[in-house]
């Protein structure tokens, strides 16, 4: 019996050892497999501050003024005075049309404006010498009034004569034809002896290079923050060339309605073009400065995540496990994101997220090791 009792005891705590072993390997299993839970995940910290909201759009370069030149008077051209392509200044001559008949037509109305004032001159001098002789009753009141009537009349004919001498001085001008502005011509359409016309195709186009103007259009909703950041309406505008500095101008146009179709509004910017890179015709990329968020919440861009109703970032708790925080973005400018919904200096995860859930626990991942630097040539 009291062997018995002895077989039992020890069965009894071999079972408690067995026990005791499997709870202490259960735990540490659990441990493990909590251990192998925590995410390995890149941070940062939320920032606040003041930043520049920046929209970009697709314009083209277009001329500020341009002048199709057409003779005003039917004529042949004799002379050309400039190249295509060729720079030209306000007033420099650029054609001369066939003067001779004009020329002709002047010289004829200024020689008759001449003999009506020889005329007139003569007939002056009878009038006085009729007044003379009426004064002595050698004549009748009737001759003097005949000499003063052709006096009048030789007048009027003299002032016609002027007239028309000088509007044969303003059809002979006709036949020098100047640039009306400064700027580039283009193709020139006539030659020496073609037959120049008011309503044929013009003879050359001189487009204007410098100052010149940038046409683009934002969408609508940006004009109440262009129109209340910039109220003088001069707001700064960058084009960029490829492979050049950006050119800044300034707005100088915004349109009086909106395009209901695209939902946009068109805008014109002006730039000095000195270094003349910029050319009518061409496309730029068209950058400004809409508005400034004031105290914004700043996180990296990347550390928004998209879910199916809402866009949440996910925050570190203090205990090192994650939570979701429901946010809205303002807006998005070199690689950062304007948030609300969430407190400046909130740990945010930025890489690593892809795995993530509520309550999981994170650890920060360790920045890689440097690449060992590799032996220069010629050295072992």
């Amino acid at each position: 019996m009291q062997q018995a009792k002895k077989y039992i005891l020890i069965g009894a705590g071999a079972a408690v050892i067995v026990a005791l072993a499997g709870y202490e390997l259960l735990g540490g299993d659990r441990a493990a497999h909590r251990a192998s839970d925590t995410q390995s995940v890149k941070t940062a910290l939320a920032e606040q501050k003041t930043i520049p909201v920046t929209v970009h759009a697709n314009g083209y370069v277009t001329a500020i003024n341009t002048v199709d030149v057409r003779p005003q008077v039917q004529n042949i051209v004799r002379e050309i005075h400039v190249k295509e392509g060729q720079f030209v200044k306000k007033g420099q001559l650029l054609f001369t049309l066939d003067d001779r008949s004009d020329q002709s037509n002047l010289e004829k109305a200024r020689a008759e404006a001449e003999a009506g004032r020889a005329d007139l001159a003569d007939a002056e001098l009878t009038l006085k010498r009729n007044r003379e002789l009426l004064e002595k009753n050698f004549v009748a009141q009737s001759v003097v009034d005949t000499a003063r009537n052709k006096v009048e009349s030789l007048r009027k004919t003299l002032q016609a004569n002027q007239a028309a001498a000088q509007a044969s001085t303003v059809a002979l001008g006709y036949n020098r034809i100047a640039a009306s502005i400064s700027g580039r011509i283009g193709v020139i359409s006539v030659h020496p002896g073609s037959l120049a016309q008011p309503s044929g195709d013009p003879m050359v186009t001189i487009t204007q290079i410098a100052p010149i103007a940038v046409s683009f259009s934002l969408p609508e909703r940006e004009l109440s923050n262009v129109t209340a950041t910039y109220p003088k309406g001069d707001a700064p505008v960058q084009v960029q060339l490829p492979g050049q500095p950006p050119m800044t101008g300034k707005l100088i146009f915004i349109d009086n309605a909106a395009d209901s179709q695209t939902g946009t509004i068109r805008m014109k910017a002006e730039f000095d073009n000195a270094s003349q890179k910029l050319w009518p015709g061409t496309y730029v990329n068209v950058s400004l400065v809409s508005r400034n968020v004031e105290n914004a919440v700043m996180v990296p861009a990347q550390a928004v995540v998209t879910g199916p109703v809402d866009k949440f970032i996910y925050v570190v708790q203090p205990d090192s496990t994650v939570t979701q925080q429901k946010i809205d973005v303002v807006a998005i400018e070199g690689g950062q994101a304007a948030v609300t919904g969430l407190a400046a200096g909130a740990r945010v995860v930025v890489e690593g997220s892809q795995n993530l859930r509520p309550g999981t626990a994170v650890t920060e991942a360790k920045e890689s090791a440097a690449t060992t630097k590799k032996p220069a040539p010629g050295t072992d």
